[in-house]
Protein backbone atom coordinates (compact mmCIF):
# COMPACT_ATOMS: atom_id res chain seq x y z
CA UNK A 1 0.00 0.00 0.00
CA UNK A 2 1.73 2.95 -1.32
CA UNK A 3 2.14 5.97 1.90
CA UNK A 4 0.30 8.95 1.54
CA UNK A 5 1.84 12.62 -0.04
CA UNK A 6 1.63 13.82 4.05
CA UNK A 7 3.16 10.20 5.51
CA UNK A 8 5.86 10.36 2.67
CA UNK A 9 6.84 13.66 3.52
CA UNK A 10 7.57 12.59 7.05
CA UNK A 11 9.39 10.03 5.92
CA UNK A 12 11.52 11.84 3.74
CA UNK A 13 12.12 14.75 6.53
CA UNK A 14 12.78 12.03 9.06
CA UNK A 15 15.32 10.43 6.35
CA UNK A 16 16.99 13.55 5.67
CA UNK A 17 17.27 14.93 9.47
CA UNK A 18 18.60 11.43 10.86
CA UNK A 19 21.70 11.59 7.62
CA UNK A 20 22.21 15.17 9.22
CA UNK A 21 22.58 14.25 12.04
CA UNK A 22 25.44 11.63 11.13
CA UNK A 23 26.98 13.02 8.43
CA UNK A 24 26.83 16.65 9.41
CA UNK A 25 25.90 19.53 7.15
CA UNK A 26 25.38 18.64 4.09
CA UNK A 27 24.42 20.50 0.45
CA UNK A 28 21.40 19.61 -1.64
CA UNK A 29 22.86 17.71 -4.34
CA UNK A 30 24.55 15.63 -0.98
CA UNK A 31 21.22 15.13 0.37
CA UNK A 32 19.52 14.13 -3.33
CA UNK A 33 22.47 11.25 -3.68
CA UNK A 34 22.45 9.70 -0.20
CA UNK A 35 18.85 10.05 0.04
CA UNK A 36 17.86 8.99 -3.37
CA UNK A 37 14.96 11.53 -4.07
CA UNK A 38 14.43 13.56 -6.76
CA UNK A 39 15.94 17.28 -6.96
CA UNK A 40 12.34 18.77 -6.26
CA UNK A 41 11.74 16.96 -3.54
CA UNK A 42 14.96 17.51 -1.72
CA UNK A 43 14.24 21.25 -2.85
CA UNK A 44 10.69 20.93 -0.85
CA UNK A 45 11.69 18.70 1.87
CA UNK A 46 15.05 22.15 2.85
CA UNK A 47 12.49 24.20 2.37
CA UNK A 48 9.95 22.84 4.60
CA UNK A 49 12.59 21.92 7.63
CA UNK A 50 13.90 25.37 7.41
CA UNK A 51 10.83 26.79 8.01
CA UNK A 52 10.12 24.54 11.10
CA UNK A 53 13.37 25.66 12.65
CA UNK A 54 15.08 22.18 12.49
CA UNK A 55 17.30 23.50 9.84
CA UNK A 56 19.25 26.41 8.73
CA UNK A 57 22.12 27.52 5.86
CA UNK A 58 25.81 26.94 8.00
CA UNK A 59 27.89 27.63 5.09
CA UNK A 60 29.13 26.89 2.22
CA UNK A 61 31.29 24.12 0.06
CA UNK A 62 34.65 24.90 -0.55
CA UNK A 63 34.83 24.47 -4.35
CA UNK A 64 34.32 27.55 -7.03
CA UNK A 65 30.19 27.20 -6.96
CA UNK A 66 28.15 29.74 -5.41
CA UNK A 67 24.38 30.11 -5.05
CA UNK A 68 21.72 27.50 -3.98
CA UNK A 69 23.86 24.74 -4.96
CA UNK A 70 26.40 25.58 -2.67
CA UNK A 71 24.84 25.80 0.51
CA UNK A 72 25.39 23.62 3.29
CA UNK A 73 22.26 22.71 5.55
CA UNK A 74 22.94 21.80 9.17
CA UNK A 75 20.34 21.10 11.95
CA UNK A 76 19.92 23.88 14.22
CA UNK A 77 21.65 22.67 17.19
CA UNK A 78 20.21 25.94 19.34
CA UNK A 79 16.49 24.50 18.41
CA UNK A 80 16.18 22.54 21.90
CA UNK A 81 18.92 22.47 24.77
CA UNK A 82 19.45 19.03 26.54
CA UNK A 83 20.34 18.10 29.87
CA UNK A 84 21.52 15.16 31.94
CA UNK A 85 22.26 14.34 35.70
CA UNK A 86 24.38 11.36 37.18
CA UNK A 87 23.01 10.82 40.59
CA UNK A 88 25.16 9.32 42.88
CA UNK A 89 25.07 8.59 46.94
CA UNK A 90 26.78 11.79 47.98
CA UNK A 91 27.32 13.62 44.61
CA UNK A 92 25.26 14.93 41.60
CA UNK A 93 26.68 15.78 38.44
CA UNK A 94 24.90 17.82 35.43
CA UNK A 95 26.17 18.42 31.59
CA UNK A 96 23.85 21.02 29.70
CA UNK A 97 24.18 20.28 25.69
CA UNK A 98 22.42 21.60 22.84
CA UNK A 99 20.13 19.21 20.32
CA UNK A 100 23.08 17.74 18.70
CA UNK A 101 24.98 16.72 21.73
CA UNK A 102 27.45 19.02 22.00
CA UNK A 103 28.30 20.26 25.75
CA UNK A 104 27.53 23.67 26.88
CA UNK A 105 28.34 23.09 30.47
CA UNK A 106 29.54 21.03 32.97
CA UNK A 107 29.10 21.10 37.14
CA UNK A 108 29.71 18.21 39.70
CA UNK A 109 28.45 19.27 43.71
CA UNK A 110 28.51 16.99 46.42
CA UNK A 111 26.17 16.04 48.70
CA UNK A 112 26.84 15.33 52.23
CA UNK A 113 25.01 12.17 53.92
CA UNK A 114 23.86 14.53 56.53
CA UNK A 115 21.85 16.38 54.57
CA UNK A 116 17.99 15.96 55.00
CA UNK A 117 16.33 14.86 51.72
CA UNK A 118 14.30 19.04 50.79
CA UNK A 119 17.76 20.54 51.00
CA UNK A 120 20.19 17.85 49.25
CA UNK A 121 16.96 17.92 46.41
CA UNK A 122 17.29 21.63 46.24
CA UNK A 123 20.82 21.72 46.11
CA UNK A 124 20.59 18.67 42.80
CA UNK A 125 18.24 21.43 41.21
CA UNK A 126 20.31 24.66 41.49
CA UNK A 127 22.50 23.33 40.36
CA UNK A 128 21.16 21.91 37.48
CA UNK A 129 19.18 25.35 37.24
CA UNK A 130 22.43 27.45 37.56
CA UNK A 131 24.01 25.64 35.04
CA UNK A 132 21.77 25.81 32.55
CA UNK A 133 21.56 29.72 32.66
CA UNK A 134 25.24 29.99 32.82
CA UNK A 135 25.24 28.39 29.24
CA UNK A 136 22.27 29.94 27.61
CA UNK A 137 20.28 26.42 27.24
CA UNK A 138 16.89 28.19 29.08
CA UNK A 139 14.11 26.64 29.07
CA UNK A 140 15.66 22.73 28.75
CA UNK A 141 13.55 20.78 26.59
CA UNK A 142 14.44 17.23 27.84
CA UNK A 143 16.60 15.89 30.54
CA UNK A 144 17.95 12.64 31.28
CA UNK A 145 18.57 11.22 34.76
CA UNK A 146 20.95 8.07 35.40
CA UNK A 147 20.68 6.89 39.15
CA UNK A 148 21.14 3.71 41.17
CA UNK A 149 18.19 1.62 41.77
CA UNK A 150 15.25 0.27 39.93
CA UNK A 151 13.51 2.09 37.42
CA UNK A 152 9.45 1.03 37.32
CA UNK A 153 9.05 -0.64 33.61
CA UNK A 154 5.15 0.65 33.94
CA UNK A 155 5.33 4.03 35.32
CA UNK A 156 9.21 4.88 34.32
CA UNK A 157 9.62 5.89 38.16
CA UNK A 158 12.79 5.38 40.57
CA UNK A 159 11.50 3.05 43.20
CA UNK A 160 11.67 3.51 46.40
CA UNK A 161 14.97 1.07 47.62
CA UNK A 162 16.52 0.33 50.71
CA UNK A 163 19.98 1.69 51.37
CA UNK A 164 19.72 4.58 48.65
CA UNK A 165 19.22 8.15 49.72
CA UNK A 166 15.70 9.41 50.14
CA UNK A 167 16.33 12.54 47.93
CA UNK A 168 17.19 10.31 44.76
CA UNK A 169 13.50 9.60 44.31
CA UNK A 170 12.24 13.25 45.87
CA UNK A 171 14.51 14.78 43.04
CA UNK A 172 12.84 13.25 39.76
CA UNK A 173 9.86 14.39 40.81
CA UNK A 174 11.05 17.96 42.26
CA UNK A 175 12.65 17.97 38.52
CA UNK A 176 9.69 17.50 36.80
CA UNK A 177 7.43 20.09 38.95
CA UNK A 178 10.15 23.12 38.69
CA UNK A 179 10.92 22.40 34.90
CA UNK A 180 9.24 22.59 31.47
CA UNK A 181 10.80 19.87 30.08
CA UNK A 182 10.53 15.91 29.43
CA UNK A 183 12.13 14.09 32.91
CA UNK A 184 13.34 10.38 31.92
CA UNK A 185 15.24 8.46 34.73
CA UNK A 186 16.73 5.46 34.18
CA UNK A 187 18.99 2.90 36.19
CA UNK A 188 22.65 3.99 35.84
CA UNK A 189 24.10 0.99 34.72
CA UNK A 190 21.49 0.49 32.17
CA UNK A 191 22.69 4.20 30.81
CA UNK A 192 26.49 3.42 30.79
CA UNK A 193 25.47 0.19 28.52
CA UNK A 194 23.76 2.77 26.08
CA UNK A 195 27.04 4.69 26.24
CA UNK A 196 29.18 2.04 25.63
CA UNK A 197 27.76 0.80 22.89
CA UNK A 198 27.55 3.92 21.17
CA UNK A 199 30.54 5.34 21.94
CA UNK A 200 33.02 2.91 23.50
CA UNK A 201 33.55 -0.58 24.01
CA UNK A 202 30.60 -2.15 23.11
CA UNK A 203 30.35 -0.33 19.96
CA UNK A 204 28.62 -2.68 17.39
CA UNK A 205 27.71 -4.83 19.67
CA UNK A 206 24.01 -6.04 19.42
CA UNK A 207 24.61 -8.85 22.40
CA UNK A 208 26.18 -7.91 25.40
CA UNK A 209 26.27 -7.59 29.12
CA UNK A 210 28.29 -4.48 30.62
CA UNK A 211 29.05 -5.23 34.18
CA UNK A 212 29.33 -2.30 36.59
CA UNK A 213 32.37 -1.85 39.11
CA UNK A 214 31.94 1.03 41.42
CA UNK A 215 30.95 1.41 44.90
CA UNK A 216 28.69 -1.42 44.35
CA UNK A 217 28.15 -4.08 41.51
CA UNK A 218 25.24 -4.17 38.64
CA UNK A 219 24.96 -5.25 34.97
CA UNK A 220 22.91 -3.91 31.98
CA UNK A 221 21.98 -6.93 30.03
CA UNK A 222 21.66 -6.20 25.50
CA UNK A 223 20.44 -8.93 23.56
CA UNK A 224 19.72 -8.73 19.68
CA UNK A 225 20.12 -4.84 19.80
CA UNK A 226 17.60 -4.35 23.07
CA UNK A 227 18.24 -2.99 26.28
CA UNK A 228 16.93 -6.17 28.69
CA UNK A 229 14.86 -4.55 32.03
CA UNK A 230 12.85 -7.90 33.07
CA UNK A 231 9.36 -7.91 34.58
CA UNK A 232 10.26 -5.22 37.63
CA UNK A 233 13.22 -3.55 36.32
CA UNK A 234 15.78 -5.23 38.06
CA UNK A 235 17.14 -7.01 35.09
CA UNK A 236 21.11 -7.03 35.95
CA UNK A 237 20.90 -6.98 39.98
CA UNK A 238 24.03 -9.01 39.85
CA UNK A 239 24.84 -7.83 43.52
CA UNK A 240 22.42 -10.27 45.06
CA UNK A 241 23.61 -13.58 42.69
CA UNK A 242 24.80 -16.11 45.52
CA UNK A 243 28.36 -16.86 45.05
CA UNK A 244 30.43 -19.41 46.78
CA UNK A 245 33.35 -17.74 48.66
CA UNK A 246 30.99 -15.22 51.32
CA UNK A 247 30.18 -15.73 54.44
CA UNK A 248 26.08 -15.92 54.07
CA UNK A 249 23.47 -15.42 51.44
CA UNK A 250 21.53 -11.97 50.24
CA UNK A 251 18.74 -11.62 51.44
CA UNK A 252 15.57 -9.71 50.01
CA UNK A 253 16.66 -6.73 52.29
CA UNK A 254 20.25 -6.46 51.37
CA UNK A 255 23.17 -7.89 48.65
CA UNK A 256 25.71 -8.75 51.39
CA UNK A 257 26.62 -12.00 50.92
CA UNK A 258 25.73 -12.29 46.82
CA UNK A 259 28.73 -10.92 44.33
CA UNK A 260 28.46 -7.36 45.69
CA UNK A 261 30.56 -8.90 48.75
CA UNK A 262 33.26 -10.26 46.14
CA UNK A 263 33.38 -7.60 43.93
CA UNK A 264 31.94 -4.47 45.76
CA UNK A 265 34.09 -1.09 46.49
CA UNK A 266 34.50 -2.17 50.38
CA UNK A 267 35.30 -6.10 49.36
CA UNK A 268 38.24 -5.21 47.24
CA UNK A 269 40.10 -2.79 49.34
CA UNK A 270 39.88 -5.55 51.44
CA UNK A 271 41.70 -7.76 49.44
CA UNK A 272 43.80 -4.87 48.83
CA UNK A 273 44.92 -4.36 51.63
CA UNK A 274 45.45 -8.46 52.36
CA UNK A 275 48.33 -8.20 49.59
CA UNK A 276 49.72 -5.22 50.97
CA UNK A 277 48.44 -2.69 48.19
CA UNK A 278 47.62 0.91 49.19
CA UNK A 279 46.49 3.89 47.59
CA UNK A 280 44.79 7.26 48.43
CA UNK A 281 41.25 7.50 46.50
CA UNK A 282 40.45 11.14 44.83
CA UNK A 283 37.49 12.65 45.55
CA UNK A 284 33.62 11.31 44.80
CA UNK A 285 35.72 7.98 43.56
CA UNK A 286 35.33 4.30 45.46
CA UNK A 287 38.38 3.53 47.18
CA UNK A 288 38.87 0.69 45.08
CA UNK A 289 39.15 2.89 42.06
CA UNK A 290 42.79 4.15 42.97
CA UNK A 291 43.61 0.76 44.61
CA UNK A 292 43.11 -0.86 41.30
CA UNK A 293 44.72 1.52 38.95
CA UNK A 294 47.71 1.80 41.03
CA UNK A 295 48.00 -2.13 40.91
CA UNK A 296 47.69 -1.90 37.33
CA UNK A 297 50.20 0.92 37.05
CA UNK A 298 52.51 -1.17 39.32
CA UNK A 299 52.78 -4.23 36.93
CA UNK A 300 52.91 -1.93 33.91
CA UNK A 301 56.16 -0.67 35.67
CA UNK A 302 57.70 -4.10 35.46
CA UNK A 303 59.96 -4.68 32.48
CA UNK A 304 59.89 -8.15 30.60
CA UNK A 305 62.99 -9.48 30.27
CA UNK A 306 64.55 -7.07 32.52
CA UNK A 307 65.26 -6.97 36.26
CA UNK A 308 63.31 -9.22 38.62
CA UNK A 309 59.82 -7.76 39.69
CA UNK A 310 60.07 -6.03 42.92
CA UNK A 311 57.75 -7.38 46.13
CA UNK A 312 55.44 -4.03 45.13
CA UNK A 313 55.14 -5.12 41.79
CA UNK A 314 54.68 -9.21 42.90
CA UNK A 315 51.62 -7.70 45.09
CA UNK A 316 49.86 -5.87 42.15
CA UNK A 317 49.94 -8.75 40.24
CA UNK A 318 48.49 -11.45 42.77
CA UNK A 319 46.33 -8.70 43.58
CA UNK A 320 44.92 -8.14 40.61
CA UNK A 321 44.99 -11.76 39.76
CA UNK A 322 42.67 -12.52 43.09
CA UNK A 323 40.23 -9.70 41.84
CA UNK A 324 39.96 -11.46 38.25
CA UNK A 325 39.25 -14.79 40.37
CA UNK A 326 36.73 -12.95 42.05
CA UNK A 327 35.17 -11.14 38.83
CA UNK A 328 35.63 -14.65 37.14
CA UNK A 329 32.84 -16.40 39.39
CA UNK A 330 30.00 -13.47 38.24
CA UNK A 331 30.65 -13.49 34.73
CA UNK A 332 31.15 -16.82 34.35
CA UNK A 333 27.27 -16.69 35.86
CA UNK A 334 26.56 -14.14 33.06
CA UNK A 335 28.16 -16.16 30.53
CA UNK A 336 26.72 -19.37 31.01
CA UNK A 337 22.87 -17.88 31.40
CA UNK A 338 22.73 -15.30 28.37
CA UNK A 339 26.17 -16.40 26.15
CA UNK A 340 26.51 -12.59 25.36
CA UNK A 341 29.79 -13.33 23.45
CA UNK A 342 31.28 -9.95 25.24
CA UNK A 343 31.72 -8.64 28.84
CA UNK A 344 32.59 -5.46 29.30
CA UNK A 345 33.89 -3.68 32.84
CA UNK A 346 32.94 -0.45 33.18
CA UNK A 347 32.40 2.22 35.92
CA UNK A 348 35.05 3.68 37.67
CA UNK A 349 36.47 0.06 38.88
CA UNK A 350 36.47 -1.19 35.22
CA UNK A 351 38.17 1.78 33.36
CA UNK A 352 41.03 1.94 36.21
CA UNK A 353 41.60 -1.59 35.66
CA UNK A 354 41.62 -1.60 31.91
CA UNK A 355 42.49 -4.04 29.57
CA UNK A 356 44.96 -5.55 32.49
CA UNK A 357 42.30 -6.53 34.42
CA UNK A 358 39.60 -7.79 31.56
CA UNK A 359 42.91 -9.75 30.19
CA UNK A 360 42.69 -11.64 33.45
CA UNK A 361 38.72 -11.77 33.68
CA UNK A 362 38.93 -13.50 30.08
CA UNK A 363 41.41 -16.02 30.60
CA UNK A 364 39.83 -17.10 34.00
CA UNK A 365 36.31 -17.11 32.02
CA UNK A 366 37.84 -19.06 29.17
CA UNK A 367 38.68 -22.04 31.52
CA UNK A 368 35.13 -22.05 33.33
CA UNK A 369 32.75 -22.11 30.38
CA UNK A 370 32.83 -23.27 26.98
CA UNK A 371 31.36 -20.44 25.69
CA UNK A 372 33.23 -17.83 24.25
CA UNK A 373 33.28 -14.77 25.50
CA UNK A 374 35.74 -11.61 25.02
CA UNK A 375 35.75 -9.37 28.18
CA UNK A 376 37.09 -5.80 27.87
CA UNK A 377 37.31 -2.68 29.66
CA UNK A 378 34.56 -0.10 29.11
CA UNK A 379 36.04 3.45 27.58
CA UNK A 380 34.10 5.88 29.06
CA UNK A 381 34.74 5.53 32.59
CA UNK A 382 32.65 7.45 35.30
CA UNK A 383 31.48 9.61 32.27
CA UNK A 384 29.53 6.58 31.27
CA UNK A 385 26.34 7.05 33.40
CA UNK A 386 26.16 11.22 32.03
CA UNK A 387 26.91 9.96 28.40
CA UNK A 388 24.17 7.77 28.29
CA UNK A 389 21.88 9.89 30.19
CA UNK A 390 22.34 12.67 27.01
CA UNK A 391 21.81 10.11 25.03
CA UNK A 392 18.33 9.68 26.31
CA UNK A 393 17.48 13.33 26.50
CA UNK A 394 18.70 13.79 23.04
CA UNK A 395 16.47 10.98 21.43
CA UNK A 396 13.42 11.69 23.57
CA UNK A 397 13.97 15.40 21.89
CA UNK A 398 14.84 14.38 18.26
CA UNK A 399 11.53 12.05 18.23
CA UNK A 400 9.59 15.19 19.31
CA UNK A 401 10.89 17.65 17.14
CA UNK A 402 11.61 15.88 14.03
CA UNK A 403 8.48 14.29 13.77
CA UNK A 404 5.72 16.82 12.85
Amino acid sequence: MAASPSTARVINDRLALGLLQREGPLTASQLKTLTGLSRPTVADLVERLQDSGLVRVVGETGDRRRGPNARLYGIAADRAHLAALDVRTHSVSVVVADLLGTTLAEATAPIGSETATEAAVEQAVALLERTAREAGAEPLHSVGVGAPGLVDPVSGELRETTGLPAWHRRLVAALQERLPATVLVENETNLAALAEQRLGAARGQDTFVLLWLGLGVGAAVVLDGKLRKGASGGAGEIGFLPVPGTARLPSAAGCEGGFHSLAGSAAVAELAAAYGVSAAAGPQEPPATALVRAAVADVRSAVPGGRPASGRQDAAGAFLDALADRLAIGTAAVSAVLDPGRIVLAGEVGHAGGAALAARVEDRLALMSPLRTEVRAGTLGGAAVLRGALLTAREAAQDELFTP
